[in-house]
């Protein structure tokens, strides 16, 4: 078969890639939720279990999506319907590749409003605002900010017109030129504040917390916690990594630079919490306060240390820098998208696709003031799209992709996309993809949908 190229480009080294996709998986959950729940179920024991997870399910089923992105060349819509083609299979399998995009865009429309609150956090701790501040003025801070619609839709927009700023110069000129400046600035904040948690007197209390291996903290929940994680951290499912796999050099080896995509994630989740638990136990606050970690907790606990100001500016920096990389994975593909199907320019196809997510984020940030009152399913349309997205698209995006690479493209369209030197290696692979894989991602499905509806 002729090598098909990209319209949009190439990343100019496997390492451009491996920080883009790194980029798109970590976001505001490997800031908080990962040290949370390594913490809450055996520390190091759970660990251990999650990686096994990385392993049996994130990183065969991110090879997949990295396959079917090169070998088709195109947005995700039109290298599933590419690939399929090549193996004679229908046109309809394009569906996946439709499913994907359009979860990436849902949630970016409620994924900006919280960067939005990250960036309103982020000017907050630059004017001193948290200086000496108790929790319950914490609190009542976010709680005024959710209720000012207008406050949210300022950070709102700026964050939109922040992606859409570099989504617009397309993979070389705005995708990768964002990511060789913004993925770097994010490791160097996260070594700063690594630095700066050294300094609180509680930093081996946070490692204990972390890292202490307790297996009888680890139970059967807690291997479905890290199995789920394991797929959701990974940014499966929504297109994005299959994108950026459109635009990977073909000499990369799709095997060595998932594993490393992997470890990377895993590495910035880890490294997040040793930064954020010391300041949180020196100031006797709750690990797991969730959510409200990020913009209560904290807050509170920088507020109230030397030089908290400062770091805790850096902090929300790292948060809204994390925020922005995966941002601008959720909104590729679909522009792609556009440019391919309707022969547009990269600018109309970024302005349509901004002011539709644009649009559809008022109703989210709504969910909590103006349009509280409005309900799908008995759920705000921000508590709706997160449902739909997270619970149905994902997890069936993924278990379907599984299914779609293992048992329905032709073999040699794999094993030549893969070229995996040893064919035991490759048999390995190919065995986990086609059934632990899908098995796994059904338990996460079944089990989501469960919880969420029982």
């Amino acid at each position: 078969m002729q090598e098909r190229q990209s319209i949009h480009g190439t990343w100019a080294s496997r390492w451009v890639f491996i920080l883009a996709a790194t980029g798109s998986a970590v976001g505001l959950g490997n800031i908080w939720k990962f040290p949370y729940i390594t913490g809450e179920h055996g520390g190091g024991a759970f660990v251990l279990v999650y990686l096994v997870c990385i392993l049996l399910v994130g990183i065969p089923i991110m090879m997949g999506e990295v396959l079917v992105g090169r070998r088709g060349r195109c947005s995700p819509i039109n290298s599933v319907k590419e690939t399929a083609l090549e193996s004679g299979l229908s046109s309809r399998w394009q569906l996946l590749g439709w499913m994907g995009a359009l979860a990436g865009f849902m949630i970016f429309t409620f994924y900006s409003v919280i960067a939005g609150w990250v960036l309103h956090y982020i000017a907050g701790m630059a004017n001193g605002d948290y200086t000496d501040i108790g929790r319950d003025q914490a609190g009542s801070h976010f709680e005024a900010l959710l209720a000012a619609p207008q406050t949210m839709l300022i950070y709102h927009s700026i964050f939109v017109v922040l992606v859409m700023l570099v989504v617009v110069g397309g993979v070389n000129k705005g995708l990768e030129r964002a990511t060789r400046i913004m993925m770097p600035a994010l490791f160097v904040l996260l070594l700063l504040l690594l630095g700066y948690s050294f300094t609180t007197g509680s930093f081996g209390e946070g490692l204990s917390f972390l890292f202490s291996f307790s297996l009888e903290a680890l139970t059967w929940d807690s291997v479905l916690v890290a199995l789920g994680h394991s797929f959701f951290t990974l940014s499966l499912g929504m297109g994005a990594i299959l994108a950026y796999g459109a635009y990977m050099p073909k000499n990369a080896s799709i095997g060595g630079t998932v594993l490393t995509i992997g470890i990377l994630d895993t590495v910035v989740a880890l490294v997040a919490g040793m930064a954020i638990f010391p300041i949180v136990f020196a100031n006797d606050m709750d690990p797991g306060a969730g959510p409200g970690l990020i913009f209560i907790t904290l807050p509170v606990a920088f507020g109230q240390m030397p030089g908290g100001q400062i770091f805790g500016f850096l902090f929300f920096l790292l948060v809204g820098v994390a925020a922005w990389t995966s941002a601008i994975s959720l909104m590729e593909p679909a522009t792609a998208w556009l440019v391919e199907r309707f022969g547009l320019e990269r600018l109309p196809a970024c302005l349509l696709l901004g002011f539709a997510g644009w649009a559809v984020g008022i109703a989210c940030l709504g969910s909590f003031n103006f349009l509280s009152d409005f309900t799908l399913l008995g759920m705000n349309t921000f508590d709706f799209l997160d449902f739909v997205t997270a619970n149905i698209m994902l997890p069936l995006g993924g278990l379907l992709l599984a299914i779609y690479v293992g048992w329905f493209l032709k073999t040699r369209v794999v094993e030549s996309e893969l070229a995996i030197a040893k064919q035991l290696h490759f048999r390995l692979w190919y065995l986990v993809l086609r059934l632990v894989s899908p098995v796994a991602v059904a338990i996460i499905f079944a089990l989501n949908l469960y919880q969420k509806l029982a």
